[in-house]
């Protein structure tokens, strides 16, 4: 039998969806899993953009343009406009989901070899598409016991070398929902412009932050216009995952032409999730009002129950929704498979994530988790109190 590529070997399961099968055999057992892994919200997508798909006449799904629809990057331009991020529709490039916005700014960007100077904790799909490349990662490590901020710009000046050709950053930060502020993303800038790199900002959750704090693009900073590359997604503002629409935003006309015959190469963005996003777009302002005040919610209340729960640290996030937790444990990613194997609180359990799965460098994230709040208060209520009652219980539980 033919060998795999090196590639198919070096590509990391993902740790978001590594124990489904798991959660599949409890779901038999006749056992209630909360998913707390996926950021999959069950916040409702919005009426307009539900309604634009099931009530059109199209009576062919043809080919569209490869760059997306002209009528839907114009209407997502003039969005950006509420954020004073001033693009034309020329500067968007519609992808198949935020994913491939990513994979796009990498393949258009790099080469195999180049090196990627990447904060950690960071999604771990990243790895993947890093992988896909060619790409190096280069970690530098944010910390806990700092709420997980962005490490000194002395310590990005240690990572780069000849190879070094960009920075990435999600903001706000998936796992850890840290936001970045003005004097980081300062900082960042200087370093981008002293060693000409580039700058790739995955803003998917860019209308989730909390606390009055500032949302700041990447393409807000000045003097490097030409330097940043910002990814965006439908998926989360809309909670329309399934959708698979995103966008690679750059005021770079090299990098979109360069995207563009990528985008060419698979042809064309889906057609229903255009629609759906363009709808959106037209979406109330007092959608979102509800759906952040819900989010406060859910946040206070599981980073509350969390650090109430002994040996258990949780800082607050005041971005997305998802918050990272220190347990007492040695092996979260034994004690997040044995949650769906092993335990059951009144036939109810937890699916998490193992945040060892979010760091490059080996070793870190092993006692600590990530948690979605994308379910409602009373779910949410019940898988923390499973949490609770599974580390009581739990034979790798560490001892003082």
């Amino acid at each position: 039998m033919p060998n795999i590529s090196n590639r198919g070997m070096e590509m990391p399961e993902s740790p978001i969806r590594r124990l489904a099968p798991y959660a599949e055999v409890a779901k038999k057992k006749g056992r209630t899993v909360y998913h707390l892994n996926i950021g999959q919200p069950d916040i409702a997508t919005p009426e307009i953009a539900l309604n634009e798909v099931k009530n059109n006449d199209l009576k062919v799904i043809a080919y569209g343009h490869s760059a997306g629809n002209e009528s839907y990057r114009r209407k997502l331009a003039d969005y950006y406009k509420k954020y004073n991020i001033n693009v034309e529709y020329s500067d968007i490039l519609i992808t198949t989901g935020g994913s491939e916005a990513i994979c796009f700014g990498f393949l258009s960007c790099l080469n195999p070899g180049d090196e990627i100077i990447l904060p950690e904790p960071f999604y771990a799909n990243y790895i993947g598409f890093a992988v896909s490349s060619g790409v190096k990662i280069k970690p530098i490590t944010s910390k806990i016991d700092d709420g997980f901020a962005l490490p000194p710009i002395s310590e990005f000046e240690k990572l780069v070398t000849p190879k070094t050709k960009a920075i990435l950053i999600n903001n706000p930060n998936n796992p850890t929902g840290y936001l970045y502020s003005r004097d980081e993303l300062n900082a960042l800038r200087d370093i981008v412009k002293k060693h000409n790199l580039y700058l790739f900002a995955d803003e998917v959750y860019k209308e989730f932050c909390y606390d009055g704090m500032e949302y700041i693009s990447a393409m807000h900073l000045e003097g490097i216009e030409d330097n940043v590359v910002m990814m965006d997604s439908i998926s989360k503002r809309y909670s329309a995952c399934g959708m698979r629409i995103g966008a690679l935003i750059s005021k770079n006309k090299e990098i979109i032409k360069a995207a563009l015959k990528f985008g060419q190469a698979r042809l064309c963005p889906p057609a229903y999730g255009q629609m759906a996003g363009e709808a959106a777009i037209d979406t109330p302002d007092s959608y979102f009002e509800e759906v952040l005040n819900e989010y406060v919610k859910r946040r206070n209340l599981v980073v509350e129950t969390l650090n109430k729960i002994e040996g258990v640290s949780c800082p607050m996030p005041h971005g997305a929704f998802y918050a990272a937790a220190r347990f007492p444990i040695a092996d979260a990613d034994h004690f997040c498979q044995w949650l769906l194997e092993e335990f059951e609180y009144e036939n109810q359990t937890v699916m998490l994530s193992p945040m060892s799965g979010f760091y490059s460098t080996k070793g870190l994230g092993t006692d600590e988790i990530r948690i979605g709040y994308v379910l409602n208060v009373d779910d949410l209520s019940n898988a923390l109190k499973c949490i609770e009652e599974a580390l009581k219980v739990y034979p790798g539980r560490k001892t003082k």
